[in-house]
């Protein structure tokens, strides 16, 4: 299994108990879709590493994964850090006006007022808030990924219409 034909899934951050139990973290709105989740991927060294599922107990965000062969805290502990992968095939279905962000990579931005900004390079998932960077001639523009800037996602057409707040464009194009 590629890395191109996975999704990141999420990560995972330290044991949990004594018999190889993992805390993991999945980088999804709804958990729902993972709630029998048989199998994952571990990327270890830049490869993916199959490892089955045993069972999963969810606490808000944070989930107790016990994966198959991880019995102690010592192969637990080599774990620690690492990111999960599902395939693309286990993507849930998305609703009307929902994009992932792998998906929009490339994708034209058109501003309501601005006009045509450039090609989003690459999406920043961070705490407080996920940050789109568009390519704004050589200029990283970053748009926050909230539905009152983001007014649909055209997939044929490749394009994500949007209507930025006066300032924002300028505020990244001042020297």
């Amino acid at each position: 299994m590629n890395k191109s034909d996975c999704f990141e899934l999420g990560y995972l951050t330290k044991p949990y108990g004594l018999d190889g139990e993992l805390v993991a973290v999945f980088d999804v709105d709804d958990l729902t879709p993972y709630e029998d989740l048989k199998m994952v991927f571990v990327d270890i060294k830049d490869n993916l590493v199959p490892y089955e599922v045993e069972w999963l107990e969810f606490m808000d965000k944070k989930i107790i994964i016990k994966l198959d062969g991880i019995d102690t805290v010592e192969q637990a502990n080599l774990l620690k850090g690492k990111t999960l992968y599902l395939p693309l095939s286990q993507l849930p279905p998305l609703e009307e006006g929902q994009f992932y962000y792998h998906d929009i990579i490339g994708y034209q931005v058109h501003d309501e007022t601005k006009g045509i900004l450039g090609k989003i390079k690459l999406v920043y998932t961070l705490q407080v808030q996920d940050l789109i960077a568009v390519d704004h001639n050589g200029v990283e523009i970053m748009i926050p990924v909230n539905d009152v800037f983001i007014l649909r996602v055209d997939h044929q057409a490749r394009t994500m219409y949007t209507r930025l707040p006066e300032g924002l464009v300028e505020v990244y194009l001042q020297p």
